[in-house]
Parts: C-alpha cells; structure tokens; sequence
C-alpha cells in the first residue's frame, strides 16, 4: 500500500504588537537603550490592546522583546489574557550602535538618513546592527513561532522596524520597501505561518479596529 502523506501542522496565527507609548516616542531613536519605560498613555494602549485580543482570539502565548517598554506591554496584555510573558530575544529593536538615543530631527539632517530610507538593505548602523541582520533574526522568531505553536495563536510584543521587516519577508518584498511600511504604537499585524507559506491578514491595525476573521 502507498504510504500517506504526513498531515501537514496547523497555520500559527501571529499578532505582533508594537510596544506602546513612551515618553521619547517620535522624538528620540532610543534602539537598545535600558532604562526607557512605558509613558501612562502607553499603559492605556496596552490594556486597551489586551481587552480587544481577549475578546476576539485564544491566545496560547505571549512573548515579548527583553526591552523594558516591549516587556510592560506585554505584561498589560497578558493580565488581559490570562497569560504569562516570555522572553524572545528574535524580538528585539535594531541595534542602531552609535545612533542610539540621537534625536531624530538631528538624525533626519545627515546624508546617510536617506540611504536609512530608501536602501536600507545596504545600511549598517555605525557600531550597530545590519537591517538584514535584523530582518534575518526577526524571520528566526517567526519560524520558531510556526513550529512551536501549530495552529495555536501567539502575541509577539516587538518594535516598529523589526515588525516591518516580518511584514516585508511575509509579503516577498525586497528589504529596501520594508520603510514603506507604518507601524503605530500599539498598534496590531496578524500574519498566519503555515508550511507552505505566510498570509498576511492585517497590518498597523488599532485595537478598536481588529478583526481576524
């Protein structure tokens, strides 16, 4: 008899959060940074994000990048959830090395702002991170998510750039369009994994917005 073929797993539906407001949000690019925490209307996003996630989906897990503004977020969610937070390094902010805590008025003066935006994929941030790098490192998670998780529901708490660059691999697009890509705070993109691909089904959403149907 012809042997059958092995069922293939579930898809894994992951929402990435982008962590909530902080007192620095649009002014500073505060990248690795320790010490910045989440400022009270980023506290009221959060919760606001965990009571609309409770209300639409079963959520298995919740991760969040080591960053104590991704961590808060996450931890608000969770209490919503009724789940722990665990920790995944492949959600963690760009190294932006010597530009780390540069106000972004200043930054947006120097020539090399526009090879940031606009060729990113050739771009190492001085003493820092590649953005291929971090595209690579944030495709890691996503794959651990898929098979760790099939057919469950993740949240994974991350940071503008990183989840931009899930969002570009998700939809084949080359890393230099990945800036064309918004990411609110707090706000919500859900991408299914499965083995024969990514579906992305919503990008920068708002908690009041959401639906995954």
């Amino acid at each position: 008899m012809p042997s059958r073929k092995p069922k293939a797993a579930p898809p894994t539906l992951v929402l990435y959060v982008r962590h909530g407001t902080t007192p620095t949000t649009g002014r500073i690019l505060p990248g690795r940074a320790p010490g910045l925490d989440l400022a009270e209307d980023g506290r009221v996003q959060a919760r606001s994000v965990g009571e609309k996630l409770a209300a639409l989906a079963k959520v298995d897990v919740v991760y969040a990048s080591p960053l104590a503004r991704a961590r808060q977020t996450a931890a608000l969610i969770a209490e919503q959830l009724g789940q722990e937070v665990h920790t995944e390094k492949g959600l963690l902010e760009c190294d932006f090395g010597e530009w780390t805590g540069a106000e972004l008025k200043e930054l947006m003066k120097r020539p090399e702002w526009q090879t940031v935006q606009r060729w990113p994929s050739g771009w190492r941030f001085p003493g820092g991170e590649s953005f291929a790098e971090m595209q690579a490192r944030m495709s890691g998670a996503c794959e651990s998510f898929r098979v760790g998780h099939p057919g469950g529901t993740v949240v994974a708490v991350s940071h503008a750039d990183p989840i931009k660059a899930a969002v570009a691999e998700a939809m084949g697009l080359h890393l230099d369009l990945f800036q064309r890509v918004v990411i609110a705070p707090c706000s919500v993109t859900a991408i299914t994994y499965s083995a024969t691909g990514p579906a992305v089904l919503a990008v920068n959403a708002l908690a009041t917005e959401l639906k995954l149907q």
